[in-house]
């Protein structure tokens, strides 16, 4: 065991019982992966859905009773795109600076 390993333990010994599911909770997010850290931390959606959006839900539901849906391929090329775009695409802060 490293020494900032026992030093860990040590400090964990030292949380009152009254904070420690804090403490416990706190440990588990350090190791939650990027994506589920970002879930854990966002912001609660509280915003009221309008009458309009409702209906707009309401409209869509209903279409795809009576539809099938559009495969993700037939919008790409209607998008002016081709699969191999798409699956190479990253994201600009996610490129390489040297490339």
């Amino acid at each position: 065991m490293t020494a900032e390993s026992r030093h860990a333990h040590a400090l964990l010994d030292r949380v009152p019982p009254d904070q420690l599911t804090a403490a416990v909770r706190f440990l588990e997010f350090l190791l939650l992966d990027p994506v589920s850290r970002a879930l854990a931390i966002a912001p609660v959606e509280d915003e009221e859905i309008s009458e309009e959006e409702e209906q707009a839900v309401a409209r869509s539901k209903e279409w795809f009773q009576h539809n099938d849906g559009i495969p993700f391929e037939q919008v790409v090329a209607e998008s002016g795109f081709t699969m191999e775009q798409i699956r190479n695409h990253r994201l600009d802060d996610e490129r390489d600076p040297a490339a």
